[in-house]
């Protein structure tokens, strides 16, 4: 095991840098290679960055280059405005992988690919189980979005692995990540002074650390198990609950309102509800970790209600921003017939009054 030379993509990102940074304290490993478009933000060790982008066929010559034998890939993200818009990040989740896993499967050196996969592969519907195995498919097919791209990203692994069986590839399914840090549709909702709800739903929630993450993608990395895996802290929250750890207001608002709600906060530039999120926030989801525990080997730290109060204990006061927000949001919110809700939103404010 000792020697080993890993490379890791997305390492711009703090989620990447971070792990990147993890592997290379590990004994069993040699070398980290880091790769992105763009420098880390931060401090990245031992670490040794290549500015490389991942669409263009150059990474396989870098794999080969450096003896790769094991690759970390952690470049399909779930944020448009990080990328340039939702055309980049397409391009970046879905023809990046395609032209790593072309690399890879040139590379003699690799015996291990481990892929930072989402829960977001299930979907979010009314007809869902209580949770979802690995077995288990989304019961209808993602047609938009970070949805949409990690099903395409994952089609490409499973042919990958196909086509080299002699290596080991782990998908790893992680339910939303959350922490202090963390920067993704999911935590810039909660960051809102004021948290829109859909009437009528208590969707139930997984969360993962941060931590865990940086500790699942390592743990990976030296067990070198094949199959997909969720990964996600143990039991669930209600969004109810997260709401009351968080002591902001919510406002319940019809569907057709909240579905409306997601160009109203991004021309706020507060949050984006892509039709994924609202369906999410809506429906819920629940994934079973049992294989993880069994086959994987791994057991996170924090609890799916301990990641989040965590995340919760963070957040700064709202202060006097609710009602400027509300002003803000209201402006820009459509019209909503007078049928699509049996009553009009109220503010339910963190005790569980209303106002």
């Amino acid at each position: 095991m000792s020697g080993r030379t890993v490379l890791v993509t997305g390492v711009s990102r703090d989620l990447g840098r971070t792990c990147a940074r993890s592997l290379a304290s590990d004994p069993t490993v040699a070398r980290v290679i880091g790769v992105d478009v763009m420098p880390p933000r931060g401090d990245i060790g031992d670490v040794q960055f290549v500015r490389a982008d991942i669409r263009n066929p150059v990474i396989a010559k870098i794999i080969a280059r450096e003896d790769v034998d094991t690759v970390v890939h952690m470049s399909v993200i779930a944020t448009p405005g990080s990328a340039g818009g939702r055309g980049t990040m397409k391009e970046l989740n879905v023809i990046g992988t395609m032209q790593l896993l072309a690399a890879c499967q040139k590379a003699e050196s690799l015996r291990q690919l481990v892929v930072k996969s989402s829960t977001i592969a299930y979907g979010a519907s009314n007809r869902d189980p209580a949770m979802f195995t690995e077995d288990m498919q989304p019961r209808g097919r993602a047609r938009t979005g970070y949805a949409k791209d990690v099903a395409e990203v994952e089609s490409y692994v499973r042919g990958f692995a196909r086509r080299r069986p002699d290596v080991a590839v782990t998908t790893l399914r992680c339910a939303n990540v959350i922490g202090p840090r963390v920067v993704s549709p999911v935590s810039s909702y909660f960051r809102l002074p004021v948290i829109p709800t859909v009437l009528g739903f208590d969707p139930r929630l997984q969360f993962l650390h941060e931590h865990d993450l940086t500790r699942v993608l390592r743990h990976a990395v030296d067990a070198e198990v094949h199959g997909t895996f969720n990964v996600a802290g143990d039991g669930v929250l209600m969004l109810s609950q997260a709401l009351r750890r968080l002591q902001r207001p919510g406002v319940p608002l019809p569907g057709l309102a909240f579905g409306g709600l997601g160009s109203a906060l991004r021309s706020a530039h507060l949050a984006d509800l892509s039709p994924e999120l609202v369906a999410f926030l809506t429906y819920g989801r629940g994934v079973d970790t049992t294989r993880m525990r069994t086959e994987l080997g791994f057991e996170p730290r924090y609890t799916t209600e301990e990641a989040f109060g965590e995340f919760a204990s963070t957040l700064p006061p709202t202060g006097g921003r609710t009602e400027r927000l509300l002003g803000a949001v209201a402006e820009r919110l459509p019209e909503v017939p007078a049928h699509a809700g049996d009553r009009l939103p109220t503010l339910t404010l963190a005790g569980g009054t209303d106002g």
